[in-house]
């Protein structure tokens, strides 16, 4: 007989789920946790409504993952994973030096426009002080490979005379990061001050092009 890994609710109370495919529940309770986390930071997610959103019960989620910290650790870290693991499939290193910091910097602007959540979790994270981020060995080293790509895309331009010599690459993403994320975090507040709905399309598309046209004027030789 094969057996039952559901848990059984109280006397005629609705039977807990049954939790068949350990991936796809650790793939629903983080994606649940993500947007918990992301609307309501880490003070004001509860456990019980990513339990929930997953379509699981709290017994499943400290399984998984431990408590709601670890959770959060995880959010986290899979945030960077899912950034970096876009970005290396542009191919930075067979690209022509401009060409490849045009689409970092393209890059860069629209995960940010598609991944709300990613600000929403950096911005928890630095209120914070980068407490969790700090404890994360795997965060930090998935920024070697970005910063050494750019470094030689840098280094190529300078030696073809198209870019200026001694860039330091992370001045050059800072740039292109700060840009997107000032204008998408501050987008209500900058709309309202100065009387501009910078959320539509067409305002998007013109800071886009800015973006850009800023990251390319800073480097050329």
């Amino acid at each position: 007989m094969q057996a039952d890994d559901s848990t059984a609710g109280p006397t005629g109370a609705e039977p807990r789920p049954v939790h068949r495919d350990p991936e796809r529940t650790r793939a629903a309770i983080l994606a649940a946790a993500t947007r918990e986390f992301a609307e309501k930071g880490l003070g004001g997610a509860r456990v019980d409504s990513i339990a929930l959103r997953a379509g699981t019960n709290k017994r499943m989620l400290y399984h998984y993952f431990g408590d709601k910290e670890a959770l959060y650790l995880v959010v986290l870290e899979n945030a960077y994973a899912g950034i970096r693991g876009a970005e290396a499939t542009l191919d930075l290193g067979h690209r022509d030096p401009e060409e490849a910091l045009r689409e970092l910097a393209l890059f860069t602007w629209r995960y940010f426009v598609e991944h709300p959540e990613f600000i929403s979790l950096l911005n928890t994270e630095n209120l914070m002080r980068a407490r969790f981020l700090k404890g994360s060995k795997r965060i930090r080293e998935m920024q070697t490979h970005l910063v050494g790509e750019l470094s030689a895309v840098l280094r190529r331009g300078e030696r073809k005379g198209l870019f200026a010599p001694d860039l330091d690459p992370l001045h050059v993403y800072l740039t292109m990061a700060s840009m997107s994320v000032f204008y998408l975090s501050n987008q209500y507040t900058l709309s309202v001050i100065f009387d501009r709905e910078l959320a539509e399309p067409d305002r998007l598309a013109a800071w886009e092009a800015h973006v850009v046209h800023t990251v390319l004027a800073s480097v050329r030789a």
